[in-house]
């Protein structure tokens, strides 16, 4: 099993277009194994794409709404979420026999995570927002909200206008229905409170946090929630984040700890984190 993902790897590694093409060029990628836990596989496979080249907007520009896997240039989230498609994807072939290929296990993984109710539908099904990614990936089964846990933590409610006060950064809310549905995202959003760790408490929140959640920076702009995402990376005693870093234009571990990234940042606010579920949750996810 371990040999066929490190086939898919190789194969994955020069795809860069959508779930829809083929054939697949193989070039040469690093020979890669999962961890014991989901967790571990979240530092391995995002350690290996450090980097990679940062390009923003990756998912944008298509004329109609597609999967896309692309290992070759990530933004910030999506190189969160092909690092999660590709752990889930390496666990869930080690816990059950299925004829299903890694291939499409990841590609399935991905559209889970990537779309609400893991249906696509269209650009308004993606999950643009990472308020309700977060909420909409915890529904699932995937991972788990835990800021509220830590000490420091707050509850706050913030309204989100950001893509409907920016269109011209996104061509396809030219289409007014496609407009009125982001209106829509964004007026569900706007209502529900959630609970973040702001950058004052941060120090006292960093021991709880563990190798692979998810790090979610808000924002401190108006009508956005969540600025930046990566993975949390304990070095030398101090939590880093494993991010596409559009500072830097590409992936990589920041240099200075977490801490002092948020602190040193006006565009930041605090953190949100998520923690992946346990390998025993993955059974059936994707038949739900």
């Amino acid at each position: 099993m371990k040999r066929t993902f490190t086939t898919l790897l190789l194969l994955f590694s020069g795809w860069i277009g959508y779930a829809q093409e083929a054939p697949v060029p193989e070039t040469r990628f690093p020979d890669l194994q999962g961890g014991k836990t989901i967790s571990e596989s979240v530092l391995l496979f995002g350690k290996s794409f450090i980097g990679k080249p940062y390009v923003a907007h990756t998912l944008e520009g298509n004329a109609a709404e597609q999967l896309v896997v692309n290992f070759q240039k990530f933004d910030c989230t999506t190189f969160v979420e092909s690092v999660m498609g590709l752990s889930f994807a390496w666990h869930d072939s080690q816990l059950k026999a299925t004829k299903m290929s890694l291939e499409e296990t990841y590609k399935r993984y991905l559209t889970k995570i990537r779309y609400r109710n893991g249906q696509l539908d269209g650009y308004a099904s993606r999950l643009h927002y990472f308020s309700e990614w977060l909420a909409d990936n915890e529904r699932k089964g995937l991972i788990r909200d835990i800021s509220r846990h830590f000490p420091g933590s707050m509850q706050v409610s913030k309204p989100v206008s950001y893509m409907t006060a920016a269109t011209w950064k996104y061509p396809a809310l030219q289409d007014p229905a496609v407009y009125k549905q982001i209106v829509q995202a964004e007026a569900a959003i706007s209502q529900q409170a959630f609970y973040f760790i702001p950058k004052k408490n941060l120090r006292q929140a960093e021991n709880q946090l563990r190798d692979g959640d998810i790090i979610m920076l808000t924002a401190a702009r108006t009508g956005l929630d969540m600025k930046h995402c990566g993975f949390a990376v304990w070095q030398n005693g101090k939590v880093y984040l494993l991010h596409a870093s559009s500072d830097f234009g590409m992936v990589m571990l920041t240099r200075q700890p977490l801490i002092r990234y948020v602190m040193d940042n006006k565009r930041l606010s605090g953190i949100r984190v998520a923690r992946m579920s346990p390998n025993a949750q993955l059974t059936a996810l994707l038949n739900e």
